[in-house]
């Protein structure tokens, strides 16, 4: 015998039966004809081979078997209403969650303001933000932990897509009395090979393009270091300079630094935003994919 197929019609009829105890009230519940309600409780009865109400001229009740399903009516008409409800909540971005992986520079500089405005649009979305460099970024994506990323990698593969976010110059960052800001032409690779410098560890994407930009002329390097913001207590005080991205420059907005673009020959970090190909992202996903392409100019 196959399972019944039941309807939340013939749910919706059996409930209101069973509280109402008349086929009468229980068919203008449901507007419906008195013929038609008692036709779809007849089929329900049917489809589950069992009789669920006792009738007579004067009452309507439950059966034993029928007060035993009606419990399972009640949880499941709940379930429907709660599924609705999450559905209609995430469409109308009422609900939902994004997972992010970006770059520590954006997370810390640029992602903030626009998170803020994003959160005043849509206040009951959660935001999962995964600061993480390039390669992780991809991993995060690739293996479903983040619906998307902004990372310098151009991760166009069978399994991910890569859209051009935006372009990112460099610049030097140096003490305010440093003998380079005397130099009145364009620096190049051999100006800053002279002093120490300070580098980002070998893993991040600003090490990658600067190495590849500077090849073949090696740096005086003084210390690799992890993050941008010990990059930037190193130069301030003095141990020597350093180059990064302009998204970065706010890491070094402090007395006694200044920064100075470069314009060597392709020393220029793409940012790209990745994606899976087979999956859609999800309602919640698109409207922040969506607000941070249109957020591209205030970077």
């Amino acid at each position: 015998m196959s399972d019944p197929h039941l309807s939340s019609r013939q749910l919706d009829a059996f409930i209101a039966l069973a509280e109402q105890r008349s086929f009468t009230r229980a068919a203008a519940l449901c507007h419906l004809s008195q013929p038609a309600f008692s036709a779809l409780i007849r089929t329900l009865e049917e489809a589950l081979g069992l009789r669920l109400f006792d009738r007579s001229t004067r009452h309507v009740d439950l059966t034993p078997e029928g007060q035993g399903f009606l419990e399972s009516a009640r949880r499941i008409r709940a379930d429907i209403q709660s599924a609705l409800a999450a559905v209609r909540s995430a469409a109308t971005l009422q609900r939902g969650r994004v997972e992010l992986a970006l770059l520590p520079s954006l997370a810390a500089g640029w992602l903030p303001g626009v998170l803020a405005r994003y959160r005043d649009r849509y206040p009951g979305i959660d935001i999962g933000i995964a600061d993480v460099l390039s390669e992780p970024c991809i991993e995060r994506v690739a293996a479903g932990h983040a619906d998307f990323a902004l990372a310098a990698i151009r991760a166009d593969t069978p399994a991910l897509q890569a859209e051009l976010f935006c372009s990112d110059d460099f610049h030097l960052v140096c003490r305010d009395d440093h003998p380079l800001l005397q130099v009145s032409r364009p620096l190049g690779v051999g100006d800053l090979a002279a002093w120490p410098f300070i580098h980002l560890a070998r893993t991040s994407s600003v090490r990658q393009y600067l190495e590849a930009a500077m090849h073949p002329q090696t740096m005086r390097t003084l210390m690799e270091v992890e993050q941008l913001a010990t990059v930037m207590g190193m130069v301030r005080a003095g141990l020597g300079i350093s180059v990064v991205p302009a998204l970065a420059l706010f890491h070094f907005a402090q007395p006694g630094l200044v920064t100075r673009q470069l314009t060597l020959p392709g020393l220029t970090r793409q940012i790209y935003l990745v994606r899976r190909r087979d999956q859609s992202l999800s309602i919640a996903a698109q409207s922040l994919y969506a607000m941070l392409l249109e957020e591209r100019h205030t970077m």
